[in-house]
């Protein structure tokens, strides 16, 4: 068992707190629409909450997700899926998609089977509370942490993530998730300037321009190697545009805006 690491930190420890507090952050009678794959934060729920929950109640819940996080601790290979254990959190028991990680495994060149870089890893972590909260069903999550920067390789792995759904007849079923933040500590005029121009290569579906504008700009955006892989499935699954949900910072939530971090829910349809 994957055994919360954060709980009691990014988010509440108990389930009441967690339903209390979930309650407030997502709209369960919101307007659905049918997406691909969507960009969702994982900071503390005081701070991007209100971004991941609003992100989440605009689409269709599925029976899988496949959620992709950056890895912030530096353990583990390059692309990391951890399909040995289920995750448990303060709202109960997820399980891993058996099918769908094996055809990922089976038929990727640079995807393995790894745990040690889900561990400690928080950014996956925190998206399972509120895809718990919401569901009315049982559903099940394939975890793959990145830690690549390289596009090709990027590209690659996003391929090959679409041709496993396609493979194992999940792409109808699944719904991918993209873990990130954007700028980190900088002012809130800087980091709204900044995750302006990678909202906008998103929004345009564009890998290349996404890593070039991080590069050339100096975008401190920890998920931006997941978003890459998501926009490459995404688009091989069908995916031709998108839509922003949300953007705030937590200076919208703690009132200092001289050093915040930036927060965009965005869908990819």
């Amino acid at each position: 068992m994957r055994e919360p690491v954060v709980a009691g930190q990014f988010y509440p420890g108990t389930r009441g707190a967690i339903e209390k507090l979930l309650d407030e952050l997502v709209n369960k009678s919101e307007k659905k629409e049918e997406a691909k794959a969507v960009v969702m934060p994982h900071a503390g729920y005081v701070y991007s909450g209100r971004v991941a929950g609003a992100t989440i109640s605009a689409v269709n819940l599925k029976s899988t997700y496949l959620i992709l996080g950056p890895n912030h601790t530096g353990m583990g290979t390059a692309f990391s899926l951890m399909s040995s254990e289920n995750w448990r959190t303060p709202l109960g028991e997820v399980g891993v998609d058996k099918k769908l990680a094996q055809a990922i495994l089976s038929g990727s060149r640079l995807i393995k089977e790894d745990k040690s870089a889900h561990a400690y890893e928080h950014s996956i972590e925190v998206q399972l509370p509120f895809l718990q909260y919401l569901s009315t069903a049982d559903f099940k999550i394939v975890p793959i942490v990145v830690a690549s920067a390289d596009l090709s390789a990027l590209k690659v792995a996003g391929k090959e993530l679409a041709a496993a759904l396609k493979k194992s007849g999940t792409e109808k079923e699944t719904l991918i998730i993209a873990s990130s933040d954007m700028t980190h500590y900088e002012s809130q005029q800087s980091a709204e300037e900044k995750d302006k121009q990678a909202i906008e290569a998103i929004l345009k579906l564009d890998e290349d321009l996404l890593l070039k504008r991080v590069r050339e700009m100096d975008i401190s955006m920890c998920g931006f190697a997941p978003t890459i892989m998501m926009l490459t499935a995404a688009k091989e699954l069908g995916a031709n545009k998108a839509r922003l949900v949300k953007y705030q910072t937590s200076g919208d939530s703690s009132g200092d805006y001289s050093a915040v971090v930036g927060y965009a829910g965005i869908v990819v349809k």
